[in-house]
C-alpha cells in the first residue's frame, strides 16, 4: 500500500478537502467530488490555504497536481482503490452514498467512511462487499491531527483492515485499530465524557466555562500529548487511582442523555463560534484568533514530537 495509488473521496467540505490533501500530499491520485457545486468549485482554493496553514505552501502546485475534480460518484470512483467518503454525518445519507459507490466501484476497491460516532456496521449493512469496508475516524483537521481510528466490523476481512492501517501509517498519519464497532469508537468516547462533566460542573453552578478551560489548558491537557490517561494512571499508581475513583465517582455526572442545559444552548441558538455565543460569547475576531492559535500550536507540536 505504499505505492501511489488512486484514491477517491467522497465529499469535498471540511473533512472531505483534508482527507484529499493528506493523500495528494503523500504521493497518490485524488478524485473529489461533491453534491454541492460551491463546495467542489473551491475545493483547490481551500487545499492551498490549509497547505499555506500548515507552512507547507511550498508544496502547493505539486499537491494541486493530483487532486481531480468530478461531478458525480460514478466518475471519482471508477479506477479507485481505495474511497473515503466524508459525507454529513447523516446515517441514511452515508447508506446512500455507499450503495451508489458499489455500482462503480472495481471489486478490489476498499470502502471507508469517514463518521465521528455513527456505527459502520449500520453505514455498511446493506453492502453486497461489505468484507472490504470499514470505518476511518479522521479528525479535524484532518491534515494535521496525526489519528485515524481504523473501525472493523464483524464482516470487515482483517487483511482489509490492516493494509488501510498500512496506507494511513505510510501517509504520516496515526492509526489505531478499533476491533469492536461502538458509537464514537475510542476517541469520542474519551473526549464525550469529558465534555459531559465540564458541562455539568457549568450547568451546575460549581464553575464559568472560562474556569473549566483554564483548568484542563493548564494543568493535566498539557501532558496529554505525551502521556496518556492510562500512563498517568500507571505513573501515579494503581492504587491511588483506585482511591481517588471510590471517592469521586459516584459524584461525577452519569445522566445518560444530554445536559439539559446544552440543549438549551441549542434551542436558543447559541451554538458556538458560528453564531457568536455558545457557552461562552464569541466575536469574529476571537474566533479567528482560536483557530489561528490551534494551527499555530498543532504545527510546534508536530515539530516538538518529532524531535
Amino acid at each position: 500500500m505504499s505505492r501511489a495509488r488512486h484514491i477517491a473521496v467522497i465529499g469535498g467540505g471540511l473533512m472531505g478537502h483534508g482527507i484529499a490533501l493528506t493523500m495528494a500530499r503523500a504521493g497518490h491520485s485524488v478524485n473529489v467530488t461533491d453534491p454541492v457545486a460551491a463546495a467542489l468549485a473551491t475545493v483547490r482554493e481551500r487545499i492551498a490555504a490549509s497547505l499555506v496553514a500548515m507552512g507547507a505552501g511550498d508544496e502547493t502546485e505539486t499537491v494541486l497536481a493530483r487532486i481531480n475534480l468530478h461531478d458525480g460518484i460514478a466518475g471519482a470512483v471508477q479506477d479507485a482503490g481505495v474511497v473515503f467518503e466524508a459525507g454529513p454525518e447523516k446515517l441514511a445519507v452515508k447508506q446512500a452514498i455507499f450503495a451508489e459507490i458499489e455500482t462503480h466501484i472495481v471489486p478490489e476497491a476498499i470502502l471507508a467512511s469517514n463518521t465521528s460516532v455513527i456505527q459502520i456496521t449500520r453505514i455498511m449493512e446493506g453492502l453486497n462487499g461489505r468484507h472490504r469496508a470499514l470505518g476511518t475516524h479522521w479528525w479535524n483537521p484532518p491534515h494535521m491531527i496525526p489519528l485515524v481510528e481504523v473501525v472493523k466490523t464483524e464482516w470487515t476481512d482483517p487483511a482489509i483492515a490492516e493494509a488501510m492501517f498500512n496506507l494511513l501509517r505510510d501517509t504520516g498519519k496515526t492509526p489505531v485499530m478499533v476491533e469492536k464497532d461502538v458509537p464514537g469508537f475510542i476517541g469520542n468516547r474519551l473526549q464525550h465524557a469529558l465534555w459531559r462533566e465540564a458541562i455539568a460542573l457549568v450547568e451546575h453552578g460549581i464553575c464559568s466555562a472560562e474556569a473549566v478551560d483554564t483548568v484542563v489548558k493548564a494543568s493535566f491537557g498539557r501532558r496529554l500529548a505525551v502521556l496518556g490517561p492510562l500512563e498517568n494512571a500507571d505513573l501515579v499508581g494503581t492504587d491511588l487511582t483506585l482511591d481517588i475513583h471510590e471517592n469521586l465517582l459516584f459524584d461525577i455526572d452519569s445522566r445518560p442523555e444530554p445536559s439539559p442545559f446544552l440543549r438549551e444552548l441549542v434551542q436558543h441558538g447559541k451554538l458556538g463560534m458560528k453564531s457568536g455565543q455558545g457557552f461562552r460569547p464569541w466575536t469574529k475576531e476571537q474566533a479567528d484568533a482560536a483557530r489561528a492559535r490551534l494551527a499555530r500550536h498543532l504545527q510546534r507540536l508536530e515539530k516538538i514530537l518529532d524531535n
